[in-house]
């Protein structure tokens, strides 16, 4: 018997479902290849903090006990961090969890997501899935968010503003003074997400804004982060928002019970004291990055300059699904970006000094052949 099922919101019959980098068993099971290379997920290729592996390790043993349900210790450490009170600090499954809440809490039949156009996809799907409109505001010519578009874009429909900052996928930033020219032009009530995931990437350039301070000066932003980048705890799913107390209160009302698990909260509390490791992440990340490329714009190809984990390379005319293809067939997995409206682009993790080294000459024989 053949049945049609109707969801809530139309939306949801035309959304692609989320997809990640390949998988490193699923590349392994379909080339039976002797080595994988991932670089396509903007993980840590130093791995994870020795501190929170060993937290979550020790975490391992009590696993028979329901999790901290309210996020005690985590929010408590999270508060000494960033300088403020718990009660404007909220905890999820991953980041990913704190916008599809913020889209759940904001966003009704009728109401407009704005962003700019390509970031965060999850910010599209999230308000198509919750019934809501979405408004894509095209990058400027330096795959820039253009703020003052993305102002004169906001409307009486507007319900919910997100700006990816550094951005995913291009990399590019907005500076302090551009956001705060910006917020002063969005209407009260409507939330502010400035997702802030590659935040430790780019703390040390001058100009670019740390959402902390505006939140502290009292704007209505909501400062969103994760635990998988730059602490290497991809594979717990933990992240955290600072916000106005109001919000952070509507956020508890419906984000699910026992949302993170105990494991991920005692590597996450871990994580937060192993400043060396973080170091060492920034400094092998600025090398790496530096390295590729120059690299690859010795074949002649262009980079979107980058204040993140991560490189968009222009591929000079070239299908970057064709490449994304042919480098699979030498076991190393890049992100093609055509999904984002980038076709004839590539987003690359560096990765390992040997696992670069084996990327740029794969790369270079397949554009030589």
């Amino acid at each position: 018997m053949s049945m049609r099922f109707r969801p809530a919101h139309p939306g949801i019959d035309n959304l692609m479902p989320y997809s990640g980098g390949k998988p490193i068993g699923e590349l392994a099971r379909e080339k039976n290849l002797p080595r994988i290379i991932k670089l396509a997920s903007n993980e840590n290729p130093l791995g994870a903090s020795p501190k929170a592996l060993e937290a979550a390790r020790k975490a391992v043993e009590e696993v028979h006990r329901y999790p901290d349900g309210a996020h005690w210790e985590l929010k408590e450490k999270l508060s000494h961090h960033l300088g403020i009170p718990r009660e404007m600090i909220v905890v999820g499954n991953g980041s990913n969890e704190i916008l599809e809440l913020m889209t759940q809490i904001f966003l009704s039949e009728g109401g407009h997501s704005l962003y700019a156009w390509p970031t965060f996809v999850v910010y599209r799907l999230a308000a198509l899935a919750h019934g809501g409109e979405v408004v894509e505001i095209p990058m400027d010519e330096s795959l820039r968010f253009d703020l003052g578009r993305l102002a004169e874009a906001i409307t009486q429909r507007t319900r919910l503003i997100f700006v990816s900052n550094p951005n995913n996928p291009t990399g590019t930033i907005v500076t302090s003074s551009e956001v705060r020219t910006f917020m002063e032009k969005i209407p009260e009530g409507v939330p502010f997400v400035l997702d802030e995931a590659y935040f430790e990437f780019a703390r040390h350039v001058p100009e670019f804004p740390d959402g902390m301070d505006f939140l502290r000066e009292g704007w209505p932003v909501v400062v969103v982060r994760t635990f998988s980048k730059i602490y290497g705890l991809a594979g717990l799913r933990v992240g955290y928002a600072a916000v106005p107390e109001e919000i952070a209160r509507l956020i508890e009302k419906v984000r699910q019970p026992f949302n993170v698990n105990h494991v991920s909260q005692a590597a996450a509390i871990a994580a937060l004291d192993d400043e060396e490791f973080v170091e060492r992440t920034l400094t092998h990340n600025r090398v790496e990055m530096a390295r590729i490329q120059e690299a690859v714009e010795g074949m002649g190809l262009s980079v979107t300059p980058s204040f993140t984990n991560f490189l968009l390379i222009d591929l000079a005319g070239r299908d970057g699904q064709d490449v994304y293809n042919r480098l699979l067939e030498k076991g190393i997995i890049v992100r093609p970006m055509a999904a984002y409206g980038l076709p004839g682009t590539i987003r690359v993790t560096p990765g390992l000094v040997s696992e670069n080294d084996l990327f740029l000459e794969a790369l270079e024989d397949i554009l030589e052949g």
